[in-house]
């Protein structure tokens, strides 16, 4: 496959948050207060990297049947974090399946729909919790047939994969593996809400792509806009996971993080 781009993105969502609190038959509880989880992207970069106010973390994954994230795609993601943020209290990893959406490809708010209705876990007195649905199909934003998105961060505590996406790239043999894309991408968008690039972690110095907002200029470092394959080869990952280069670790640090 030559010339694909797999887009790692970010969503920028309005919504009427006060209607999110709709009481369905599902696992949503009227009693919760969700504004905290509610924000924009960014808004909690040093809540989640800091323990100033929440000294843990809780990961609560919702995938489709089907489309289970890999365990070593998930321990990855737990290694970067504690590599990252200051949490004594710890990270827990609760995860999930329900069964497939009746819908066709997936629109913010349709994610947005799935989330008011199946998220169990919000901030508490000293735990912060991430919301994450990997989805069965694609995002409607993708038209171009050479482009994918493979994920996007779209709230400050959430997040959504395209798992249908990342499983049919890793099975075409270009020479990277399901688990490498799948891994990438739940660092990358991870990351968007520890506020990287300059989206609530102000950086340190300057390496904001101009050209497509909130990612990194820094060629190969996670938090780029878009990884090439190209030649049966992936450029960004090559025979190694990408890393968060210096700049995006020293902004981290500046906000609280390690």
């Amino acid at each position: 496959m030559i010339g694909k781009k797999l887009v790692l993105g970010i969503a920028f969502f309005s919504l009427f948050i006060i209607s999110s609190c709709k009481n369905d038959d599902g696992p949503a509880d009227p009693e919760i207060d969700r504004t905290a989880n509610l924000l924009a992207t960014g808004d909690s970069a040093n809540d989640l990297l800091s323990d100033t106010t929440y000294n843990s973390l809780v990961l609560e994954i919702v995938s489709v049947r089907g489309f289970e994230l890999r365990s070593s795609s998930v321990q990855n993601l737990t290694n970067f974090l504690n590599e990252r943020i200051n949490k004594p209290g710890g990270i827990r990893v609760i995860q999930r399946s329900i069964d497939a959406p009746q819908n066709e490809d997936y629109s913010l708010q349709q994610i947005a729909n799935i989330e008011r209705d199946q998220r169990q876990n919000y901030n508490s007195e000293d735990e912060i919790a991430v919301y994450l649905f990997n989805a069965n199909r694609k995002s409607e934003e993708d038209t171009d047939p050479d482009s994918f998105t493979l994920g996007a961060a779209y709230r400050n505590t959430s997040f959504v994969l395209f798992g249908s996406v990342i499983q049919d790239l890793g099975t075409r043999n270009n020479g990277v593996s399901t688990e490498q894309i799948e891994s990438a991408t739940l660092q990358h968008e991870f990351a968007h809400l520890l506020g990287l690039v300059d989206l609530g972690t102000p950086m340190q110095t300057d390496h904001l792509d101009e050209e497509n907002g909130q990612h990194c200029n820094v060629a190969n470092c996670l938090m780029n806009f878009q990884i090439t394959f190209s030649s049966g080869n992936m450029n960004m990952m090559g025979s190694s996971d990408p890393e968060l280069d210096p700049l995006c670790i020293a902004d981290l640090q500046a906000n609280g993080g390690r």
